[in-house]
């Protein structure tokens, strides 16, 4: 069976609810991130045999086909195909682990994975709150589901605060993960850290190209005074990931498609896994996931050089730390979601091109990204900087 290689990975700065992608509409803005793989990587448009993009909130400017949209709104050809997906937070990691397979299978040569999700135009629930609030249907889950569980709906808010509980973070722990967030960000950006994977983005008012919603004036007076989101709770929308609007995508190729077309690879991805468990406290999956793929990869957690573990909330990357033993300094290294923003369906991508760039800037070799999923499901990739 052939290797998979990421030959660019690329996003979009990540935009602030309603604010410098919110007048973009999400084919544009999926679009711009395919024209730049195209640009970065020069290879023949027609030669694409596949576009895979996750997106959560398939609704609104975001239904009907988003992949196909996005492809005809590029420069490739419309005999180019493309799909969208949904694996809630991990779709655009899921898109990555598909267009693998199917290189790696032979059955396709060259595909781009990637993600869209403008959370200022398509707002997160829309796809099912606007039927319940027009009487059309009922909620996500049947009675049989609910009864099966004992609930009376699945909350990842919940989910955030079970696992804080659990583990045994307090307030204060998790507001100081915000604030590291944010200051690692900061830092990211003043020394040109994402240059290498920030597509610019022409908008009505000007190029947009630089992460919004990282304060660089962040301290932790400022993320204390937020109100936790359920009354004596923990979490807060200080110490959770930003709504926010972005793209992001890869060209993944096999050997073949590197030989036929002249390309050099910047990774070689080397192990897949997905891993599901209790939907209830929903997050905690990324925890017995991570341990399956370092199994499958014959490699331990003090193998792997950096780290991207997706700030849903502060507690899921800290109760990840705590359980496996992790070195904090390879965590997130450039700053995460509650400092970057979450672009739901756009987030796997973004962070795997956070992570191959970081990983090649500092002369490093493995990485590892891992997300917690809507429904208790959880994507590991592992990939080799080259």
């Amino acid at each position: 069976m052939s290797e998979a290689y990421i030959v660019e990975a690329v996003r979009t700065a990540g935009g602030r609810r309603n604010g410098g992608l919110a007048g973009v509409h999400p084919n544009d803005l999926g679009a711009r991130v395919v024209d730049a793989l195209l640009d970065r990587t020069q290879i023949d448009p027609a030669a694409v045999d596949d576009v895979i993009i996750g997106c959560v909130t398939q609704a609104g400017e975001q239904s009907f086909a988003l992949g196909r949209n996005v492809v005809l709104a590029s420069r490739l050809p419309d005999s180019v195909p493309a799909v969208t997906i949904d694996r809630q937070c991990g779709s655009s990691q899921q898109s990555i682990h598909f267009a693998a397979q199917a290189v790696m299978s032979g059955t396709q040569d060259m595909v781009i994975a990637g993600g869209v999700e403008s959370m200022s135009r398509v707002p997160m629930f829309s796809n099912f709150m606007l039927h319940k609030q027009a009487g059309i249907g009922t909620a996500p889950w049947s009675q049989a589901v609910m009864d099966r569980f004992g609930v009376a709906e699945f909350s990842q808010f919940t989910g955030a605060q079970m696992m804080a509980d659990k583990y045994g973070f307090s307030r204060d722990d998790m507001d100081e993960f915000a604030l590291w967030s944010h200051q690692k960000a900061a830092t990211a950006i003043e020394v040109g850290a994402f240059k290498a994977e920030i597509v610019p983005v022409e908008t009505e008012n000007g190029i947009f190209a630089q992460d919004e919603g990282v304060r660089f004036d962040a301290s932790m007076e400022g993320i204390g005074s937020v109100k936790p989101l359920q009354e004596g709770g923990t979490i807060t929308a200080a110490n959770a990931s930003q709504i926010s609007d972005g793209a992001s995508g890869t060209l993944i190729v096999n050997e073949k498609a590197l030989k036929d077309h002249g390309l050099t690879p910047i990774a070689r991805i080397h192990n897949l896994t997905v891993t599901a468990g209790d939907p209830i406290i929903m997050l905690e999956e990324p925890l017995p996931a991570t341990r399956k793929a370092l199994q499958r990869a014959g490699l331990s957690i003090g193998d792997i050089d950096l780290f991207e573990v997706n700030e849903a909330f502060a507690s899921v990357p800290l109760a990840w730390l705590k359980e496996l033993g992790a070195d904090p300094a390879r965590l997130n290294v450039n700053g995460g979601a509650i400092a970057l923003g979450h672009p739901l369906g756009a987030s796997g991508a973004k962070l795997m091109a956070t992570l191959v760039h970081a990983l090649r800037a500092r002369g490093k070799r493995w990485g590892l990204q891992t997300m917690c999923e809507g429904g208790g499901i959880a994507n590991v990739t592992i990939v080799e900087a080259l």
